[in-house]
């Protein structure tokens, strides 16, 4: 009979949590879920699963910290940072932190399973098309975000901006390439 691995998914969507579980369910995986950091780290440090699949923002904090405490307890465990909010600041502080890849929102089974399987030996495609230059400036704004801990009252001093230009465009959705 066939091993089945866990898996731990962690998102604050419970929709989503449930149809991703189930999917991933009919691919082999054992299961399990958690709607918040709490839940999340609480279920590592029970058992720490070879694999999770973590939401980036989570009502009650962010999903970097449970990648992090996963990645103390089972330094071999691949997880997968899935998010809405996509930028290499946060892309890199994940993998920096023991993420495998770091995929948008929604992103279905298949995509998942893949990243999942994926070596390190194998390197995505360059892009075809450059930044432009809304998103460039995006992703300087969140490089430094992330490096003064997401405080943005830091954040708007280090970038010489009034601080509620900064709320607001740290409240939209990053500008496509």
């Amino acid at each position: 009979m066939k091993r089945t691995q866990s898996l731990l998914l962690v998102d604050d969507d419970e929709r989503l949590c449930n149809r991703l579980a189930q999917a991933m369910e009919k691919r082999g995986y054992s299961v399990s879920t958690a709607n918040s950091v709490a839940d999340g780290i609480a279920a590592i440090e029970e058992s720490p699963p070879p694999y999770a699949v973590v939401d980036l923002r989570l009502g009650n904090g962010s999903g970097l910290d449970v990648v992090k405490r996963l990645h103390e307890l089972r330094p071999t465990a691949k997880a997968i940072i899935l998010t809405s909010y996509g930028n290499i600041a946060t892309a890199v502080a994940a993998v920096k932190l023991g993420a495998v890849d770091y995929l948008p929102k929604p992103a279905d089974a298949e995509q998942i399973l893949s990243a999942l399987k994926q070596g390190e030996e194998d390197a995505p495609p360059p892009p075809e098309l450059p930044m432009t230059a809304d998103r460039v400036r995006w992703e300087h704004i969140q490089r430094v975000y992330e490096q003064c801990d997401r405080n943005v009252s830091e954040t708007a001093r280090r970038l010489r901006m009034h601080r509620r230009t900064l709320q607001r465009i740290l409240a939209k959705y990053a500008p496509r390439n």
